[in-house]
């Protein structure tokens, strides 16, 4: 008879999903379902921060851990250290054979346009012969940095070379720029240092910089740069990540991103 009652109870918790303790980062947490993600500050934690009450009132508690570069939340999401992240976009996971080994997007909420940005010059004709360009040191957003310069007329790039473009793909530069290569998060301090830099919007907002207002050229909101949330492959149907997938595509955060960035430095494409 007991086992009876036992075997019920489990079955009844089973179908209402997340009414079962469940693993977040391999630690079982017992009298709440925990979903544990990854990302940058701005605008990532940020709008994970602003669904929390929404998953909290569906008994799931969101713990949002914080990250300054682009490749630790891959290697935690990995090992299991996390749920999921949320922080780059698909041109970077596809960067890395492992990354595409195990993990996967599980659905995109928004772009940052990526722009170019200067202390020293306000236009693309101020810009000297010689000058000095900081890029991403990463192949993705390295390419991404080359085609909007190429796009600009700035230089010219092999044909077909799209997004994994390098400096060796550059066939025409009628300024002789000087490119210096850095990991992401450190170009808006080399902004003191360089004539100008590519920035990706995120790092761009937490330096205080106003991608619409600040930048000397930017991409368009038709950018194929959609920053996901990325799971491990298998997971894309946990009911976490289906629920967090609706609060982050709800009405309320489309609101707050039109609203917060109404320059245009973040774009919702829900």
């Amino acid at each position: 008879m007991k086992k009876t009652i036992v075997s019920l109870l489990v079955a009844g918790a089973l179908v209402l999903g997340l009414s079962l303790p469940v693993y977040a980062g391999g630690k079982k947490d017992a009298g709440s379902v925990t979903l544990t993600v990854g990302a940058t500050p701005v605008p990532h934690a940020e709008l994970l921060n602003l669904v929390k009450g929404d998953l909290a009132a569906q008994g799931i508690t969101l713990r949002v851990v914080d990250f300054t570069d682009y490749v630790t939340p891959n290697t935690a999401l990995i090992a299991g250290d996390l749920d999921a992240n949320f922080h780059q976009h698909i041109p970077f996971l596809e960067t890395n054979p492992e990354w595409v080994a195990a993990l996967t997007a599980a659905f995109g909420v928004h772009i940052e346009p990526f722009g170019l940005y200067s202390r020293s010059i306000k236009s693309l004709a101020e810009l000297k012969d010689g000058a000095t360009i900081a890029i991403p040191n990463d192949p993705s957003n390295g390419g991404r940095a080359l085609l909007l310069l190429a796009a600009n007329g700035i230089i010219t790039l092999k044909d077909g070379v799209g997004i994994t473009a390098t400096i060796q793909d550059i066939t025409a530069n009628p300024k002789n720029l000087k490119f210096r290569e850095l990991e992401a998060a450190q170009l808006p301090r080399s902004l003191d240092d360089v004539d100008a830099a590519t920035i990706n919007g995120n790092y761009a907002l937490e330096a205080g910089l106003n991608p619409s207002r600040d930048s000397i050229i930017i991409e368009g909101a038709e950018s194929p740069y959609v920053n996901i949330v990325v799971v491990k492959k298998g997971n894309e149907t946990d009911p976490r990540i289906v629920a967090l997938k609706a609060a982050l595509r709800s009405p309320k955060v489309k609101d707050y991103i039109t609203k917060t960035w109404n320059d245009g430095s973040v774009v919702a494409i829900f």
